[in-house]
């Protein structure tokens, strides 16, 4: 699979994204909620027992019954608030969902770059294998008849277990990478990434350090600083609606009444509002002050924080990028030429086995190297593109 194929199935089928996708429809849920008035209150009072004509039950016409209705009505703008401020939280959690893709994203992309080079480098080790593998037995079978000492067969052999040791943190690493790329797609078989020729050299194009346009690039892209922006405007407006919220609500009502009051078959319509003599809210909106105060200062924190973190990023993949170049001319062109010709002058016996030996342990540990040299610079750049969150490269 290519990237681009990768990231689409993660896309469809990531049960962390899955499961975030239920945080927004709740908001949702609620902001639908935030909007419903509370239900009218309907009473009934119903005559048990009339003791002035002994009967139990008289609702009749000649009985006493009550009806009342009750709708409270909110003021000081309560309503309205609540509907902002979940309106708020609704966009908050959207926030939190694409902060979470940012960071899956950017786990995606190092996994996949991990398991390309990592099974380039086992591949370059397990060539190597095969030819010791291949001189071992020739080479013991000479030494049994006694043509060759019998500490060549050894010196091929410790290469061989140095070999085969090198090769096994290679693949522990590959293994744990595997499953971080099987977890993310949602899949159980193995992922064997594809990355097309040329496909790395984006990586490596001088990019100049510009930290004001970065940092503006940031503050509009990244869904964590744009979530710090949203969450003061939250507790701004709960703040306002703790203010509401000590404005007492007025409820309005009518009651029918059919023989108790002043006379028969008796309508009234009352008023109640509650005397805001004790409780007047002051707890929660010191409370929301407060945490309105502390959401700003985390702003600020963030803001700095996102420079060096810009800052480093930048750095980090600039001198990735300098380290690779300086060793990619050779990489390209004497790497495999060299190994052959090697390989085949031993074969002639032009060489000896120390020689050989000698150039197939640096032989394999270059390799190696400039993989994982390879993969940081991919590492390096993509969390430049994350700390930014747009593809610079």
């Amino acid at each position: 699979m290519t990237l681009e194929e990768c990231e689409s199935q993660f896309l469809k089928n990531n049960l962390f994204l899955l499961a975030s996708q239920y945080n927004i429809d709740a908001s949702k849920a609620l902001t639908i909620q935030s909007r419903i008035w509370d239900n009218p209150v309907i009473t009934a009072e119903l005559n048990a027992y009339n003791p002035e004509r002994n009967k139990y039950f008289d609702i009749g016409t000649q009985g006493q019954k009550v009806f009342g209705i009750e709708q409270i009505i909110h003021l000081g703008e309560k309503k309205r608030n609540e509907i902002k401020l979940a309106q708020t939280n609704e966009k908050l959690a959207e926030l939190q969902f694409n902060d979470l893709l940012r960071t899956l994203k950017l786990q995606l992309r190092k996994s996949f770059y991990t398991v390309f080079y990592n099974s380039r480098s086992i591949a370059t080790t397990d060539k190597q294998i095969a030819h010791i593998e291949s001189l071992i037995n020739s080479y013991s079978i000479q030494a049994e008849k006694g043509n060759i000492p019998l500490r060549d067969v050894v010196r091929l052999q410790s290469l061989y277990l140095n070999f085969k040791n090198e090769r096994m943190e290679v693949v522990n690493s590959n293994i744990e990478e595997q499953s971080n790329l099987q977890l993310l797609l949602n899949t159980t078989e193995d992922v064997i990434p594809d990355v097309p020729k040329g496909e790395f050299d984006k990586y490596i194009q001088e990019i100049p350090f510009d930290l004001k346009n970065f940092e503006t690039e940031a503050i509009a892209n990244r869904p964590d600083y744009l979530a710090k922006q949203k969450d003061i405007e939250s507790n701004e407006l709960n703040v306002k609606w703790q203010k509401s919220l000590s404005i007492p609500d007025i409820t309005v009502g009518a009651t029918y009444d059919q023989r108790s009051g002043a006379f028969n078959n008796e309508a009234n319509v009352h008023v109640g509002i509650p005397l805001p003599l004790w409780n007047t809210n002051k707890g929660n909106i010191k409370y929301a002050k407060t945490i309105l105060e502390q959401s700003k200062i985390e702003k600020q924190n963030f803001e700095l924080q996102l420079k060096t973190e810009i800052t480093a990023a930048w750095h980090k993949w600039d001198e990735s990028r300098k380290n690779y170049i300086v060793i990619k001319p050779t990489v390209n062109s004497d790497f495999e030429a060299v190994y052959n010709g090697i390989l085949t002058n031993f074969q002639k016996r032009n060489i000896s086995l120390l020689e050989f030996t000698d150039f197939m342990e640096s032989y394999n540990q270059a390799a190696v190297l400039v993989n994982e040299m390879r993969k940081k610079v991919a590492f390096s750049a993509e969390e430049l593109n994350s700390t930014i969150n747009k593809d610079l490269f």
